[in-house]
């Protein structure tokens, strides 16, 4: 029953109610599953259109790098470094942010995405003006790279500062351990599962659906859904930023 609760504490917090995590987070963890689809959708885009680099994932950018500078076909070292050097401004920007918004979770991040969503919806307005085909012009597609990869930067540098245990929205790795570690089988706990098990299961919806609408719709669909989502957890974040609570304080690292 432990595993049901805290899919209910993570999808539905209650003000005021569950434990631990539950308790300190408030109602952001919902909203960080959103922008957890949020990178499903931006990376299917990016990896199936933009030439085989991540706007999210900088993990995989550094590995194609390796593998391109090795020689490996189908693979740009400019498109990594395009995508890593763009990451790192929105990571400045989004620090900046925190400088200035960090006293309050909250009001963090509603004011973090709305600098994200305009960076995301002009590269909307770049797809759509590119339009639909396999092949994106050189200049279009590095300026999706970097207006991706920025606001991906300032959406990793906010949910690093705001620190909601288990849900970092983008890389997996440490998650998917976790699951495995601290399985019952092998003697551990098993706690968080649940919220960690939803973090991997938006994450695929969002590369599901995002590969789907670039394969069969067109590429600016994902991207205009991943903006309408950074938009509707924007105004949940402002709607809940009125709950007061030990959850608003700074977490993380």
């Amino acid at each position: 029953m432990s595993v049901w609760r805290d899919v209910r504490d993570t999808l539905h917090p209650r003000s005021g109610s569950g434990s631990g995590g539950a308790a300190i987070d408030g109602p952001l963890p919902p909203l960080m599953l959103m922008l957890t689809v949020v990178t499903g959708l931006v990376d299917a885009t990016s990896y199936l259109r933009l030439g085989r680099v991540f706007v999210a994932n900088m993990t995989g950018n550094v590995v194609f790098l390796g593998f391109a500078l090795a020689g490996a076909k189908d693979l740009s070292a400019e498109a990594s470094l395009a995508a890593l050097g763009a990451f790192l401004i929105g990571g400045l920007i989004g620090g900046r942010l925190t400088a200035r918004l960090g006293r309050h979770r909250g009001l963090h991040l509603r004011g973090a995405l709305i600098v994200q969503l305009v960076f995301v919806s002009t590269a909307v307005v770049l797809a759509i003006a590119t339009g639909a085909g396999a092949r994106v012009p050189d200049g279009a597609r590095y300026g999706l790279i970097v207006l991706l990869s920025i606001g991906m930067g300032i959406q990793n540098a906010t949910v690093r500062r705001i620190g909601v245990r288990d849900l970092v929205t983008t890389v997996l790795t440490m998650t998917l351990t976790g699951i495995a570690a601290d399985a019952p089988l092998v003697g551990g706990s098993g706690a968080a599962v649940a919220r960690r098990t939803l973090s991997v299961g938006a994450m695929l919806l969002g590369a599901l659906i995002g590969a789907l609408l670039v394969l069969h719709v067109d590429d600016a669909v994902p991207l205009a859904a991943a903006a309408a989502l950074i938009a509707l957890t924007a105004i949940a974040a402002h709607r809940v930023s009125r709950q007061p609570g030990p959850w608003t304080k700074p977490g993380g690292a």
